[in-house]
């Protein structure tokens, strides 16, 4: 090992060479130590960028990611346990129902999240509008809530995958986050350290999403599926649009509200949707259902005997949240202020900005533009009208859940731009673009 130079590394990878295992090892090992310099590490990077990484060179990568940290061992879990990761996305409430609903149908869920950083908080700041919830708890009492209530719901600790924390800082600032190596080797490490058997992702594409086009979504979703079965763990990825915020709401107390209207079986029907296949996939690999169909079954019927809501006030008491909550949504943070967003003209919604209806709740207080910043859990836009839908001028296209008088008006300004109007009938085109698995792509 201690022949080796990062300047032979970074010349080999600038000449378009593979790397060895030893080599992406060395190179890691040595940037998490605080060994190798950023600027050597910027030139690597660039390369990779240029001359892109094999599959193999890819697994290697996230591999030694994986070992920059602690690999939290979930093996004493009775049976598969399956995770999900979503690229992100806008009102994306995605876990708060999938949780309850896979767990209710027997997969262990055993679900490490993050706080969030940007429009609107994580499953974990969301998750804090149950009154006296923690994801504060010991490995311990993490393995012990699944074996027991079948989900628990924990922080990321900060020695998971460390390795791309740095890596991602310095890609931030060096223009090298785009390469499909280095965004999926730095999911992927994070998913596999976390302790799961299998993992179903879901990749988003449209204006909203980090990947903009199909053609990208479906390249990123492959290369992330192909690292997670080369790892022995099995992965497939179902790809969704983003287009336009995911259900309708978009701040913490209100999409928890929106997640708990979905499991009594009314939630928005793109969320149902998203939910209902995401959660089926994760049956399928975890051995609880035959196939596809099965799993959607399954989950159906968990949604209509009310076990999903149940499981979801199991999941919020075992963690010491009030989960009364969850009869009565009032007991959460409310706005002071609530009010309409009125459209200007007559027409059917042609486009909507996601990332600007984000920014609006950021405004409001729903997101941290800072890691410190604090979060209102009461504020967030609610809206009315999705693509394809009719409007009448003076009908309401959104609410606005506010705090303060002058973040409404400025919200309000964002939302009302964040709209694009037609005189003509839009096709609403469908939410599942594909499924991607080890045995290739069906796109949808």
């Amino acid at each position: 090992m201690n022949n080796m130079r990062m300047y032979d590394i970074i010349m080999k990878k600038r000449d378009g060479q593979e790397l060895s295992t030893e080599e992406i090892g060395y190179f890691i090992d040595g940037y998490t130590k605080g060994v190798i310099p950023d600027y050597q590490v910027s030139a690597l990077l660039m390369a990779i960028f240029f001359q892109k990484m094999s599959k193999r060179e890819t697994a290697d990568l996230t591999m030694a990611m994986v070992h920059s940290g602690e690999i939290i061992d979930l093996s004493s879990i009775k049976g598969i346990k399956v995770d999900k990761h979503s690229t992100g996305g806008v009102g994306d409430t995605t876990t708060l129902v999938l949780a309850p609903i896979v767990a209710a149908a027997g997969a262990p869920v055993a679900k490490m999240s993050g706080r969030g950083l940007g429009h609107t908080g994580g499953t974990i700041d969301k998750l804090e509008s149950f009154e006296g919830f923690s994801v504060q708890m010991t490995i311990e009492q993490f393995i012990h809530n699944v074996n027991t209530v079948k989900a628990a719901i924990g922080a990321q600790t900060a020695d998971l995958a460390p390795a791309d924390k740095k890596l991602y800082a310095l890609r931030d600032v060096t223009a090298t986050v785009d390469n499909l190596s280095l965004i999926a080797s730095s999911i992927m490490s994070k998913k596999i350290a976390s302790g799961a058997d299998a993992i179903v992702l879901d990749v988003k594409m449209g204006s909203g999403a980090f990947m903009k086009d199909a053609q990208s979504a479906f390249e990123l979703a492959q290369e992330m599926v192909d690292i997670g079965n080369n790892l022995g763990r099995a992965t497939i990825a179902v790809i969704t649009e983003m287009d336009q915020p995911l259900g309708y709401a978009v701040g913490n107390a209100l999409e928890v509200k929106e997640a708990i209207d979905t499991l009594l079986g009314k939630g928005p029907e793109d969320l149902t949707e998203v939910c209902l296949t995401l959660g089926s996939h994760m049956l399928v690999l975890g051995g609880k259902a035959e196939d596809f169909e099965q799993g959607k079954q399954i989950l159906d019927e968990v949604i209509r005997s009310g076990k999903g809501i149940q499981k979801l006030k199991e999941i919020i008491q075992a963690q010491g949240g009030n989960p009364d909550f969850v009869d009565d949504p009032s007991l959460m943070p409310q706005a002071a202020i609530i009010k309409p967003v009125a459209a200007d003209q007559d027409g059917y919604v042609k486009g909507i900005k996601a990332d600007d209806i984000g920014i609006a709740a950021l405004v409001l207080g729903a997101g941290r533009e800072t890691k410190d910043s604090e979060i209102d859990l009461a504020v967030g836009v609610v809206i009315h009208k999705k693509i394809g839908d009719f409007v009448s001028k003076g009908e309401a296209i959104a609410t606005i859940y506010a705090n303060d008088i002058e973040k409404f008006a400025e919200a309000q300004k964002i939302i009302k731009n964040a709209y694009t109007m037609t005189q003509d009938l839009i096709q609403k085109s469908s939410l599942i673009k594909g499924i991607v698995t080890q045995n290739g792509v069906t796109k949808l």
